[in-house]
């Protein structure tokens, strides 16, 4: 695990914050109001993230969401393998995404229940197939479920930028996840910002948007 430093939020950072708190907020709420007939469209929207750019799995989100995909099924090895939304490992992809199509009675049953957000991370990620830790926390903070960081490079290395940590941690294992997520919590706590903000704020710093 990489050293500990004197965490900071820097200025050029603070001020896009203030610039941006609000367009944050409302993104937020948009997750929060999201309907539960497109929870599926989220998961496969987080299922074809990893390795491959957000806005490709948005479009190819869109697209599913259109031809209705969760009650009309049809091969998604094309479609994702498609030059102009193209998706990596898109074969692989496409598995994942017929699998949680047909297992989604379960999973829906894991979102809607009474467990905390941490509790159905941890099934989600142990249950869906090809959802890790940050898929799964991914997932449930674009439907609304706040507190639960999303450790992505983006993240990760801002993480090292504000002083968290002297180089960029890497999250090997379930319990260094964890460990970095405790991190995260303490550093926005001690700049007076909740993580869900703040990984949209280092989010638009490296990508220049607010998407998702």
């Amino acid at each position: 695990m990489a050293k500990l430093t004197k965490p900071e939020l820097p200025e050029h950072l603070r001020i896009r914050y203030n610039e941006l708190k609000g367009k944050i907020a409302q993104r937020l709420k948009d997750f929060q109001n999201c309907p539960k007939e497109l929870y599926f469209y989220e998961l496969c929207f987080c299922l074809c993230t990893p390795q491959s750019k957000a806005k490709l799995a948005f479009l190819v989100e869109q697209i599913l969401i259109e031809k209705n995909y969760l009650i009309k099924p049809f091969g998604l090895a094309p479609l994702l393998g498609n030059k102009e939304h193209y998706i990596r490992f898109h074969n692989q992809k496409a598995g994942y995404i017929r699998l949680a199509r047909d297992n989604y009675g379960d999973i829906e049953k894991i979102i809607l229940s009474k467990m905390n957000n941490y509790e159905k991370r941890n099934l989600l990620s142990e249950t869906v197939k090809g959802m890790g830790m940050k898929e799964a926390s991914h997932f449930l903070r674009n439907i609304g479920f706040r507190g639960l960081a999303i450790l992505d490079r983006h993240i990760l290395k801002h993480l090292m930028y504000c002083g968290v940590y002297d180089e960029i941690p890497k999250p090997t294992s379930k319990k260094v996840y964890l460990e970095i997520e405790q991190k995260f919590i303490e550093f926005s706590k001690s700049v007076g910002i909740p993580i869900d903000e703040l990984d949209l704020l280092f989010w638009s710093y490296e990508t220049g948007e607010i998407l998702k």
